[in-house]
Order: structure tokens, then C-alpha cells, then sequence
């Protein structure tokens, strides 16, 4: 358990009053639900938590939970993110966007996070469509997917985010499902609490702009790794072979952990004390400001 400051007495004490435009039955509310209850139960401190978002349906996360929050640039997310986490390594950063947002044009923020091994969680709505722009094919959207853009099917491969992240060194690397608020709420909580930086991509159904990969297709599909009493998630190999199962059946649940020193940790100048906290008092910046004044 994570220590918090200023206890949560009920759920409706993250509610900012804040409403979101998001059409009746789309996933992110599930992704919303999950993400709170996981704070809750946590019981993280309102004011130690940072939820940052990029742009697309799902960012407007940030002015829905009543923790700090920052709306940042379109794929731009996770550079915001990793500066907070470097100013004040104590607070827990958690990261939201869509899939065009974080495997678009985000894609080498993620992976160099990932690299990194950054201390955050990143949460990505992974609907396989640009939805806020009005149903464009996205980076996840599958081969022969028709839309504005390919009306005569796309004739790209899709991207696979999770070996992606795996190999890139993310440390926790998890996938959920926005019809299952329970599982994904149990998978979020396992993500935040990491040590280390943690990938859930969620499965979140677009009930307006892809009809192929609706709240049914994935129910008839998922299945939970941890039903699978010989599955490892320690055991890299068989993680990136299972991040790459995608069809007659979808693996859920925790794909991958693994341990390593975290990119604070391995920053002297931050490692004993944050940077939000080291006194600076003393520093005489006249000789640096003559050097252009």
C-alpha cells in the first residue's frame, strides 16, 4: 500500500464536477471507472498524484479526476511527464492517451520511456481508429480496415505495442480490456504500484467509428493470462510470443515484469533528494548571467 497524506474517504472524493462529451457507451468510460477505483483503493494522495494526457476522446481524463492534472500536446504526453517524474521523483505520474496519440506520432517518446525505464504509468485507449478527428485509421487498426482515409482498406501491418514495449525495456507491461472494469482496475493497480515503467494498453471499443472491434468481438476473444497456471510473466521470451497473439483469441492480464534501477535512481544529482526539494538558496547565478547580459 501506498502511503497518502489525505485519506479518500469515498470514491466520489476524486469527482471534480467536470463533464465529458464522450458518446453513450464508449470504453473510456470503463477506462475511467477503473483508473478511480485503482486510486482509491490504493488510497493515493489527491495531491502526490499527477495525471498527464496527450490529445484524442480519452484525454480529457486529466479534468475528470480530482488529483493534479496536465492536458499536454498531441503525442507530446510522455516528455510532460517525464520532466514532472525528474522535478519531484516522489510523485506518482500516471499517463493517458489514445492509441494515434501514443503509437502515432508518440511512438518514440514510448519507446525511449520505455528505454528509460522512467518510474510512470502509461495507460493507452487503444480503439484501433483516430476517433476525435472522426474515424481515421490509426497505427492498431488491422489490414484491409475501411475508413475516411482507406476506404478501399488499409494496406499497412499494425503495430504491436507490447512486444514493442517489452523490447524496448519496459519493466511492466500489461494489457486490459474497458468491458471488464474489474480485471483492468486489479491490472492498474498492479501497473501504478510498479517500480519501474509500466504499459497497460487497454482494449476500449469505438461504438461510433469501428464497428469490426465492438464491446462482443473482444468478449468472444479476451482471456486472462492468469487463468493459465504455466504462464511466467518473468520469462521474456514467452512474453513477447503472447504479446503477439491477436485473433481467434486475446490475451489479458500482466504480460510482463521484470526489475531494474529505475532513470531516477540513476541520476546523482536526484537520487537522495528530489529536485523540488534540494535547497538552492546558496546558488549565486550573477556569474552565469553576465555571460549574456
Amino acid at each position: 500500500m501506498i502511503k497518502s497524506l489525505k485519506i479518500l474517504e469515498k470514491l466520489s472524493d476524486l469527482d471534480t464536477g467536470s463533464k465529458c462529451n464522450w458518446c453513450p457507451g464508449c470504453g473510456d468510460f470503463g477506462i475511467l471507472v477503473a483508473l478511480k477505483q485503482a486510486l482509491f483503493e490504493l488510497q493515493l494522495d489527491p495531491e502526490m498524484t499527477m495525471v498527464v494526457s496527450g490529445i484524442g476522446c480519452g484525454s480529457q481524463t486529466p479534468h475528470l479526476i480530482k488529483t493534479y492534472g496536465f492536458h499536454s500536446l498531441h503525442g507530446r504526453s510522455l516528455p510532460v511527464a517525464s520532466g514532472m517524474k525528474l522535478a519531484n521523483h516522489r510523485m506518482k505520474v500516471i499517463v493517458i492517451g489514445g492509441d494515434g496519440d501514443g503509437y502515432g506520432i508518440g511512438l518514440s517518446h514510448f519507446l525511449n520511456s520505455a528505454r528509460r525505464n522512467l518510474d510512470l504509468t502509461y495507460i493507452v485507449q487503444n480503439n484501433q481508429v483516430y476517433s476525435l478527428t472522426k474515424g481515421q485509421t490509426s497505427p492498431t487498426s488491422e489490414s484491409g480496415f475501411k475508413s475516411k482515409t482507406t476506404p478501399e482498406g488499409a494496406i499497412e501491418v499494425p503495430v504491436f505495442p507490447l512486444s514493442l514495449a517489452i523490447n524496448s525495456g519496459a519493466t511492466f507491461v500489461a494489457r486490459g480490456f474497458a468491458g471488464d472494469v474489474v480485471h483492468l482496475k486489479e491490472i492498474l493497480k498492479k501497473a501504478i504500484t510498479h517500480k519501474g515503467f509500466a504499459h497497460v494498453d487497454v482494449l476500449q471499443p469505438c461504438i461510433t467509428f469501428n464497428k469490426i472491434n465492438t464491446y462482443q468481438w473482444y468478449k468472444e476473444r479476451v482471456y486472462k493470462l492468469e487463468d493459465d497456471p504455466s504462464y511466467h510473466p518473468e520469462y521474456k521470451a514467452s512474453a513477447i510470443q503472447k504479446a503477439e497473439e491477436w485473433g481467434e483469441k486475446i490475451p489479458t492480464g500482466v504480460y510482463y515484469t521484470a526489475e531494474r534501477p529505475t532513470y531516477e535512481e540513476m541520476v546523482p544529482q536526484i537520487a537522495d533528494v528530489p529536485l523540488v526539494d534540494q535547497e538552492i538558496s546558496f546558488v549565486d547565478i550573477d556569474p552565469l548571467l553576465k555571460n549574456y547580459f
